[in-house]
């Protein structure tokens, strides 16, 4: 089964920080790399752990996958942009 999610990466101080929103999972590490190792170590621990507790289906209805085909699970909604902002109060 191959589950489609989104990786957003940003620097913070020396490190870096991957994070997956549909799953709401984080993770970091010194290079982009790493913190891309890191995630998917952290995403695979949280589906085997849901899949043992048989509660797996909830969880990926509650990150709002759905399947779009036979052995795939993607996001409802697709990111079509991403651009930081400035607001100023």
């Amino acid at each position: 089964m191959k589950i489609r999610l989104t990786e957003e990466i940003w620097k913070e101080g020396n490190m870096y920080v991957s994070y997956c929103p549909e799953m709401d999972i984080a993770s970091c590490g010194e290079s982009i790399q790493q913190a891309k190792k890191n995630l998917m170590e952290a995403i695979l621990i949280n589906v085997e752990e849901t899949k043992k507790m048989g509660t797996f289906e909830q969880f990926i209805e509650d990150c709002g996958l759905e399947q779009v085909a036979a052995d795939v699970l993607s996001a409802r909604k697709e990111l079509v942009g991403f651009k930081p902002i400035e607001l100023r109060l």
